[in-house]
């Protein structure tokens, strides 16, 4: 018969107390692995608003939640093994970074039971991640880099008076941009404007198709597009070229001198909107009940480069002359 001392009994009693209590404190933090399609200032800024986001709403990073971060280089070949990397090891949730890694990842994952929320798709219900912009699908919801096209439509024509060509390069055989080609149009007839674009499916033929249109547009747009951002020094070159202002959707090329002006979603922005949707799903909501966000107005902002203007031959037209929104 196995003898207890009355003080063996109290400090297993006072150890059981204290694991209760403490336990949770003690527990392996939550696993979070980010799915990026490569290495670019905008899609890492979602990851930075992603993980600041979810410090300030109660995930502290290596304490309740430890991040597993990789990407393709943009090589959109190398998607199914990087989503396969990831789940084997096994987080509780991924984020995922553009429309095709989110498009992967959801084919990759299905039935798995590890939720996904992507950021940086600019239209989840065109991308076939959501069946509209009012719900999730099966373990996916996540949060949209939309630009307010109509804003971006309003402030080239005070950039250019006069102007009534709207150019938009883009790639036929990217969702993202077919889907922002349509809504571009769209603005364009509520804008005054005649959109006239151009696909541009190789690097390669970015100079050949933008020198194209030259004497057809006014002001020419780089989308939100993962062949065309990544290419934005090319993209300026031929727009100087053709003596075209290029207007963008990234404010850091504008502030590197390349493009002229940018009416942009802040990305950081992006992906707070992803971790707020992310905290609810590590709670214990279905992602199939959580619809997707949109990008308010606020969440956008406006710059203009006086290097640029100068370099593409032009000058503030008196309509942008008192914006707060040069820089040199």
């Amino acid at each position: 018969m196995v003898q207890f001392s009355r003080a063996g009994v109290k400090q297993a009693v006072l150890a059981g107390a204290l694991l209760a209590a403490f336990g949770s404190a003690w527990a392996e933090p939550i696993k979070i692995a980010i799915a990026n399609f490569g290495d670019h200032p905008q899609l890492n800024e979602s990851v930075d608003g992603f993980k600041k986001e979810l410090a300030r709403l109660g995930y502290a990073e290596g304490k309740d939640v430890v991040y597993e971060l990789s990407h393709t280089n943009f090589d959109a070949t190398l998607l199914p093994q990087m989503i396969a990397k990831l789940q084997a090891s096994k987080p509780k949730l991924i984020y995922t970074i553009t429309t095709p890694v989110s498009q992967v990842a959801k084919k990759a994952l299905a039935g798995s039971g590890i939720p996904i929320v992507f950021g940086v798709v600019t239209d989840p219900v065109a991308a076939k991640l959501t069946p509209s912009w009012d719900k999730g699908d099966t373990g996916i919801t996540g949060s949209s880099d939309l630009q307010d096209v109509g804003a971006v439509m309003q402030f080239a024509h005070k950039l250019v008076p006069g102007s009534k060509s709207f150019g938009m390069p883009y790639n036929p055989g990217e969702a993202n941009d077919v889907a922002l080609l349509e809504m571009v149009k769209k603005a364009g007839a509520a804008n005054d404007f005649k959109v006239v674009s151009v696909g541009v499916d190789s690097a390669n033929d970015i100079q050949q198709r933008i020198t194209s249109l030259k004497g057809k547009v006014d002001v020419l747009y780089n989308p939100t597009s993962n062949l065309l951002q990544p290419a934005t020094p090319a993209v300026s070159a031929a727009s100087r070229q053709i003596g075209v202002p290029l207007m963008g959707a990234d404010p850091e090329p504008v502030r590197k001198g390349l493009v002229v002006a940018a009416v942009a979603v802040r990305y950081e922005k992006v992906g707070e909107n992803a971790a707020k949707l992310a905290a609810r799903v590590l709670k214990g909501e279905d992602p199939k009940n959580i619809a997707p966000v949109k990008p308010t107005l606020a969440d956008h902002e406006t710059v203009v480069s006086r290097k640029a203007l100068k370099a593409f031959n032009l000058q503030a037209s008196p309509a942008i002359a008192d914006c707060k929104c040069f820089v040199d």
